[in-house]
């Protein structure tokens, strides 16, 4: 992987990582565009993550600096409650991280018909929220739960992790500003406790073959870009324009399936 490249993919990942696209479908996408072998591209998947985790900390810093004030009153008040829903929207993804990892790690092999059907799931999703009509429930410990699910499934490239989180609170009935910030913020310490883990494992780092420089400019590819999507979602989340992303993903996932079977 050359430079440009890696400012292409990070690009990719910082744009779609909060549009309900799917980032990781398009990375593979991306990957089978540009001739990169997904399993030796692995690390360079962690470290654009982990720039838009940044992005993630940036937009929402006032809310997670008001949380941790709360949380650390050492009180049940509202933000400890908080703290309380997000962690159990993460046992999910931490049952999927802990046993089943490397089954899912296994779809990231550059099978754009799998990415394809995936996004096409991605599309379902968010075409299923223009029938809602009412969103006006605050997130209940349950519904963190089932967005916690979502968030889950998402690890599967093709399936949008904020697509699905989000079109799941809006179905179940949460507020759109509430699920919002909550889909964004319950994914930080599962992405940071991945790249950590990957990090960790000198023998990824190793064996992927790529070189700093590709690394940093993708960082900060992926680190710009993700804070304007980021921002950009909010304001399409609380306008109910998610049909067309539902159009878009049905769009690239055919057009994927097609290709692939080609």
């Amino acid at each position: 992987m050359n430079w440009l490249e890696a400012i292409i993919l990070g690009l990719v990942q910082g744009l779609t990582e909060f549009l309900p696209v799917s980032s990781s479908g398009h990375l593979e996408l991306g990957k089978y565009l540009l001739n990169i072998n997904p399993e030796k591209s692995l690390i360079f998947t962690v470290v654009v993550h982990g720039a838009t985790v940044l992005s993630t900390i940036v937009v929402f810093w006032k809310d997670i600096w008001q949380i941790l004030k709360g949380l650390f009153r050492f009180e049940l008040n509202d933000e400890t409650l908080y703290v309380f829903k997000l962690i159990v929207s993460m046992i999910p993804v931490l049952i999927v991280g802990v046993f089943f990892m490397d089954e899912a790690e296994r779809f990231f092999n550059g099978n754009i018909v799998f990415v394809g059907s995936m996004l096409l799931i991605t599309s379902a999703l968010l075409a299923i929220t223009i029938l809602v009509k009412s969103n006006t429930r605050n997130i209940r410990f349950l519904d963190a739960f089932i967005i916690g699910i979502a968030q889950a499934l998402a690890v599967l490239p093709g399936i949008s992790r904020s697509g699905a989180t989000i079109s799941t609170g809006l179905i179940i009935g949460n507020k759109k500003e509430l699920i919002t910030r909550f889909s964004f913020l319950m994914v930080l310490v599962p992405i940071i406790g991945a790249n950590a883990k990957s990090l960790l494992s000198t023998d990824a780092a190793v064996s992927s073959g790529i070189g700093i420089l590709p690394l940093i400019v993708g960082f900060f590819a992926a680190f710009i870009s993700g804070l304007f999507a980021c921002k950009w979602m909010i304001k399409i989340v609380n306008k109910g324009k998610l049909i067309y992303f539902a159009i878009y993903t049905f769009v690239i996932g055919s057009l994927a399936i097609i290709v692939g079977l080609l």
